[in-house]
């Protein structure tokens, strides 16, 4: 007898958060060199090799890979998620300090990245003019395109130092929220557009819209009713999968601006080699991504009838 699709989908999630904490390690635990020799060895600290092998025992980094796997992977099962080579934190500590501040920024830029894609394929579609049209038509390309420290620098410049809109020193928490947030969500609104658009030129091409026009239906009662539940869908799947982006945005976005976060501690963790850190950050962002999709996925067979239908059968 075949698991429900909900149950079915939770442990498919359940083994990509696995093999991600496997790899994860895996390859972390392949790059060259020692961390805690790298971190511990410099001559200011004057430490002989007796005492450097003392610090690789009290880290585990003396024991065989597949051991050092295994406590570590009960660490995270038990929320012990190590210590952190670089200052000796918690790095679970460091986690739940800086998840907040990405979190925050990386919903923000969701919702705004969404609000731009609609609103650019409503124009796209249903704007008057052509030229109009096509004008918006071009802009998810133009804006999928832009480097997300290139337009973060240019917001800073042109919006805070030359217009003065949006202060940068002793800014408020909203105000410092204003230039991360638009920068973050351009480039994830262009794909977010592009598949709207695409999605409402199929739902406007369907036979029920044209009887539904012919009945004398106008643009502004079919867009919310029949066009925008259509071609919701394949939007919103999408959304999930840009969610890692959002992650992956963060880091270049919050180095940046100097806002602390993942980003700025995953920023730090490469530069200094701290692989518990590193470690971390990829697992608990792995688990953000999953649990999004996940959503996704248990959600969109209540909007669409045909993929409750097809969980059914």
């Amino acid at each position: 007898m075949a698991l429900p699709y909900p149950l079915r989908r939770t442990g498919q999630a359940a083994l990509v958060v696995v093999a991600t904490f496997v790899l994860a390690f895996l390859l972390l635990q392949a790059l060259p060199g020692d961390a805690i020799v790298a971190r511990y060895a410099s001559p200011e600290l004057g430490l002989s090799a007796a005492q450097l092998e003392e610090l690789r025992a009290a880290y585990g980094a003396d024991q065989p890979v597949w051991l050092q796997l295994w406590q570590s992977a009960a660490g995270f099962l038990t929320g012990d998620l190590g210590t952190s080579l670089q200052s000796g934190a918690d790095v679970e500590a460091l986690i739940v300090t800086a998840l907040p501040s990405t979190l925050t920024l990386a919903s923000l830029g969701l919702v705004t990245a969404a609000l731009l894609a609609v609103g650019i394929a409503v124009v796209a579609t249903f704007g008057g003019a052509e030229w109009l049209r096509r004008a918006f038509r071009s802009l998810p390309p133009l804006f999928v395109s832009i480097p997300v420290f290139w337009l973060g620098i240019v917001l800073l410049q042109v919006v805070s130092f030359q217009l003065g809109l949006v202060p940068v020193i002793s800014a408020s928490p909203a105000e410092a929220l204003v230039l991360p947030v638009l920068t973050i969500a351009v480039p994830i609104a262009a794909p977010l557009a592009q598949v709207l658009i695409r999605s409402i030129d199929d739902v406007v091409a369907e036979p029920f819209i044209a009887v539904a026009r012919s009945r004398g239906a106008g643009t502004a009662w079919l867009l919310p009713r029949e066009v925008a539940r259509n071609a919701l869908l394949p939007t919103l799947t999408i959304a999930g999968v840009l969610f890692g982006e959002l992650i992956a945005g963060a880091v270049v976005t919050e180095t940046v601006f100097a806002r602390s976060g993942l980003g700025r501690l995953t920023q730090e963790a490469v530069a200094t080699r701290d692989i518990p850190v590193l470690q971390a950050i990829v697992v608990v962002s792995a688990i953000g991504f999953v649990a999004i999709n996940l959503i996704v996925d248990l959600v969109a067979p209540a909007i669409d009838p045909r993929l409750r239908r097809a969980v059914r059968a």
